[in-house]
């Protein structure tokens, strides 16, 4: 499911299926897309931030056409504990590896991989994003 920016409506809670993962995309072109992203922080559970929450830059193979500081994107990911994953969806090839990785990391916040926690992954990725 889809939304442009958080709070979701809550006139159709009754009907809205269990949130098993956030990813939160940052356009790194426009600084009104990490506003938002911002902006939606604030109405996200505490227990997201265990595991469950990534932050997904698109736009990266355009780097003259930036908006948006690169340090204030690695700093969400520090003060949230999320991953950040960085994407050029006009390339294919990286189009479908993200969407794989996502795809992967939404059945382990899921439960649907024996062994491993989103926690546990959560630690895994940040472990590894800073070597």
């Amino acid at each position: 499911h889809l939304t442009t920016s958080l709070p979701l409506p809550s006139e159709r809670d009754h009907l809205r299926p269990r949130i098993d993962m956030i990813v939160f995309m940052i356009d790194i072109k426009s600084k009104y897309s990490l506003k938002n992203v911002e902006a939606s922080l604030a109405h996200v559970d505490a227990s997201f931030f265990l595991g469950k929450v990534c932050f997904l830059v698109t736009g990266v193979g355009r780097v003259n056409y930036c908006s948006v500081e690169m340090n204030a994107i690695w700093k969400l990911g520090e003060v949230y504990c999320s991953p950040v994953l960085f994407c050029e969806l006009e390339l294919e090839g990286i189009r479908v590896t993200t969407a794989q990785r996502l795809l992967r990391m939404l059945q382990i916040c899921a439960g649907h991989v024996p062994g491993v926690s989103a926690l546990s992954f959560g630690t895994l990725m940040r472990t590894s994003s800073g070597d």
